[in-house]
């Protein structure tokens, strides 16, 4: 049995958060289980909150010795009673990762000794033992750095185009679009033809796009955005899409541009608007403020949330093991992510670093390796 480094949160009924680098006990893996070492483990978005809750990191304070080695900050007390579920339990974090898999049990030898993306909830550990099912297999000569980020940004830009096929939609609006995230599906959907439009906050966010061959960009920004985003979805028949943002009035904003194009023609009584379904979903919260409907649209939409577990288990095992062959196939094309800054446990610990990175920017992207 093997002992390793493992990050992990407790948020404490006393009103403090505890991010904590502990020893802990690694089992031998038994049969179809495998044992990987992690050496990189990206900080995605969807890490922040399992991280920190709603602690106050303006506060937070660290203290890296041999006897301890744990952040604290203070939660707000107008919060605490929402994260009762989690009071007083280290719960270990990170959503994905990879690394080399160094033990196998029986049925799991073949991936001995082969670099692995994996998706796990505790990547953030020197070492993880999972079933070898979880594990995504990269091709020889791909690093963990660059397999780091096989799961959560690759299978949701995929499964934005899937649902889009399964909802008998033809086009897609995406916000937050120049995001890492919203690069790769620019490639999916230049690739397969599918007609996206993308919605950035700057004009230094549509050039991103512009030099991966994005076509319709929409500056929110900018004093033409309404009157852009009409034209872009007139020129797509976008009626479904991907919200990152989550608060304000983005949602409420597509859906009367959407409405806006599908009623264009109307003629006579038009109370109800179109007969189209326009659909918005809701897959992040860069903006946590409470999303805003200015009904305008008619009486045919919709706004829901979106998880990729939920579109896994909604697909089925073979077409997620087909998504995710196309990732590793294309772990350096599409699905190529690049760092910021590779930080060890400490760096990643470091009050500076994390206001660095919970900052959330366009462009900047950080990795964990927890083998540093």
């Amino acid at each position: 049995m093997k002992i390793g480094l493992q990050l992990l949160s407790n948020v404490k009924q006393s009103g403090e958060l505890e991010l904590s680098l502990q020893s802990v006990e690694v089992p031998s893996p038994q049969a179809g289980f495998v044992v990987v070492k992690m050496e990189a483990s990206p900080i995605n978005p969807s890490d922040m909150w399992p991280l920190f809750g709603p602690a106050d990191l303006t506060k937070a304070e660290l203290e890296f010795s041999d006897e301890r080695k744990a952040l604290t900050a203070p939660i707000h007390e107008s919060v605490i009673g929402m994260m009762q579920s989690r009071f007083d339990q280290p719960l270990p974090v990170g959503n994905e990762g990879a690394g080399t898999v160094v033990e196998a049990g029986e049925g799991a030898e073949h991936l001995m000794g082969k670099v692995v993306g994996l998706s796990s909830g505790n990547s953030y550990s020197e070492y993880v033992c999972v079933p070898a099912q979880v594990c995504l297999p990269l091709h020889d000569g791909t690093t963990a750095m660059e397999g780091a980020s096989s799961f959560v940004n690759p299978l949701t830009a995929l499964g934005m185009v899937e649902t889009m096929k399964l909802e008998g939609h033809s086009a897609l609006v995406h916000t937050a679009a120049a995001s890492n995230l919203g690069q790769m599906l620019n490639k999916i959907c230049i690739a397969d033809g599918v007609a996206l439009v993308n919605i950035v906050r700057s004009e230094e966010q549509a050039n991103i796009l512009k030099e991966i061959g994005a076509t319709h960009i929409v500056d929110s920004s900018s004093d033409s955005y309404h009157r852009d985003l009409v034209a872009a979805i007139d020129a797509t028949g976008a009626t479904l899409a991907f919200d990152a943002i989550g608060g304000g009035k983005t949602a409420s904003d597509i859906l009367g541009a959407m409405e806006r194009v599908l009623s264009k023609d109307a003629v006579g009584l038009n109370t109800y608007g179109s007969e189209t379904l326009k659909q918005v979903y809701l897959y992040g919260g860069l903006d946590m403020s409470p999303t805003a409907l200015h009904r305008s649209y008619g009486m045919v939409w919709a706004v829901g949330g979106w998880l990729l577990p939920h579109f896994l288990k909604r697909v089925g095992f073979e077409k997620a093991g087909e998504l995710q062959k196309r990732v590793a196939d294309e772990i350096k094309t599409t699905f190529a992510s690049n760092f910021t800054q590779e930080l060890s446990f400490e760096e990643a610990m470091t009050p500076a670093n994390i206001a660095k990175y919970v900052a959330k920017k366009t462009g900047e992207k950080y990795l964990i390796n927890p083998s540093a």
